[in-house]
């Protein structure tokens, strides 16, 4: 099947430039890279990708437009992003239709992603109006103190494939309302969506005169990549991806005394307790497990039961995976789509073998099937904690279910791996909910009790601890983040008295 039309309408045609500023680029200077539908193997589009002299000039316009947006009131800078919101709300089918092409997922998760980014330009339209700063009392007599935040500088964006748009949002409108301008490098496994986004607000960010604050450069690691992270005109590196990744960013950017806010992997676990609803908890595992094919950084890849339900559970999981519709993602039913790309197939059946290795037993799924693009069923596995392959994270629907005795060993065996984005405990017990809430329970970013470990809400902010980075992006404070803090002191009268009673009197 070909979906010629959505991407005409999209604006895109069969090669796209990669780099844009006030415009775009012709020639960006890069190779060609092609994007592929991975339902079916076949390129979808390709793309000119970004050399370093193009990614120079990209940066040049990002901070010259921050000169002038850094002063815009911020409730004139909400009132464009309000505009981008209006815009993308106008083609949301089609660039909801374009993420489900181009990365696979089903397609109300490829509509939801476009409705997130339109969540977050809600939430930023608000925001622009409540960048709070304090008024601190003084020790000193007729002095008052007080805390203001500025914009921060041009931001850099790193996106992962599995959200190639929303996670762009919960960073780029934010730091927009904050007065920052953006660079966005997104993922080479996902450049048509990130251009058909960019034309939106590139459009929009024109006609309201502001040509430059929003701004894309796609290209390789070497020309693009790598000169962001040692790049001082950008205070602030935003990267979501592997825990690789993100050491490798820390590293580069910290040297430079550089910011960063990194989303990076998560091993994630939910533990259903004795009372838990099992209705109720199986619905949630399985959505957490395999939703998105496994490919979210908040999936659901370790299952910790209590003993005494553990058969129980495997069982009914087991009936569920047999019954879970996989196939081409634009398809009304399919739940599970296809796995990225050939690379991600095989990773997965090598974790199932370390797994068998291990002591492991699949006891549901974990075939590819046979049939264009790369599709694989999803895999049920018993396992036990100290296993090897439990405390990796493979991105692909493996989940991994380990029995448990009492709470006590529950929350080790959750807490025991070296990620901590999301977590999840199914129980009717207030006391388990509660400590699993509290400090001597789940080590994680994100802690749910009765829901599973995927779908998180705009409005909280968003991300991990350990080896997941410690940044958080998306709603509540997140947007500190992008600015700067200013403490100021202003004395109103005519004495000029010194702070903890020091005497320096000339």
């Amino acid at each position: 099947m070909r979906f010629d039309d959505v991407l005409k309408r999209l604006g895109l045609g069969p090669v796209e430039s990669g780099a844009c500023h006030d415009d775009w680029v012709g020639e960006p200077g890069g190779g060609e890279v092609a994007s592929y539908n991975p339902a079916t193997g076949e390129v979808l589009g390709r793309v000119l990708a970004a050399g370093r002299p193009v990614y120079d000039e990209v940066v040049d316009r990002a901070v010259a437009a921050f000169a002038g947006w850094r002063t815009t009131p911020a409730p004139r800078r909400g009132e464009v992003v309000r505009k981008i919101g209006a815009a993308l709300r106008e083609r949301k089918a089609d660039l909801g239709l374009l993420v489900t092409l181009e990365t696979g997922k089903i397609r109300s998760e490829g509509e939801g992603e476009i409705q997130e980014m339109i969540d977050m330009c809600d939430f930023s339209v608000g925001l622009s109006r409540q960048l709070y700063g304090l008024t601190i009392a003084s020790e000193r007599p007729r002095h008052r103190m007080m805390e203001q935040w500025h914009p921060l500088g041009p931001v850099g964006v790193v996106t992962a494939f599995n959200f190639p748009a929303a996670v762009w949002a919960w960073n780029a409108m934010v730091a927009a309302v904050c007065g920052d301008t953006v660079v966005w490098k997104p993922s080479p496994l996902a450049p048509l969506t990130a251009i058909a986004v960019h034309k939106v607000v590139a459009e929009v960010a024109r006609a309201e005169g502001f040509p430059g604050v929003f701004n894309l450069c796609f290209g390789s690691i070497e020309d693009v990549g790598e000169p962001m992270l040692n790049d001082a005109r950008l205070p602030l590196i935003s990267a979501t991806g592997s825990c690789r990744l993100g050491r490798r960013v820390a590293e580069v950017v910290g040297r430079r005394m550089g910011r960063t806010i990194l989303e990076l992997g998560g091993n994630n676990a939910v533990v259903v307790a004795p009372t838990a609803d099992l209705d109720l908890a199986i619905r949630g595992i399985v959505f957490a497990a395999v939703g998105t094919a496994g490919q979210r950084c908040t999936t659901a890849r370790r299952l910790i039961v209590h003993e005494s339900l553990h058969d129980q559970v495997v069982d009914r999981l087991a009936r569920a995976y047999a019954r879970l519709p996989v196939g081409d993602p634009w398809d009304e039913g399919t739940l599970v789509g296809p796995l990225i790309h050939e690379g991600a197939v095989e990773a997965m059946q090598a974790a199932l073998r370390r797994a068998g290795e291990q002591g492991g037993e699949v006891v549901a799924g974990g075939k590819r099937l046979n049939r264009p693009g790369w599709f694989v069923e999803p895999a049920l596995v018993k396992a036990k904690a100290g296993m090897a392959v439990v405390g990796e994270e493979t991105f692909a629907p493996i989940l991994y279910v380990i029995p448990y005795r009492d709470l006590d060993e529950a929350i080790a065996i959750q807490n025991g791996v070296e990620q901590g984005l999301t977590s999840a405990i199914f129980t009717r017990d207030l006391l388990e909910a509660e400590r699993f809430l509290s400090p001597e329970g789940s080590d994680c970013g994100i802690a749910n009790v009765n829901i599973g470990t995927s779908g998180a809400e705009i409005g909280g902010a968003f991300g991990g601890e350990k080896a997941t980075g410690g940044g958080r992006e998306a709603g509540s404070d997140a947007w500190k983040s992008y600015m700067r803090r200013q403490t100021c002191t202003v004395n109103y009268g005519s004495e000029l008295p010194l702070a903890q009673g020091v005497k320096f009197d000339i």
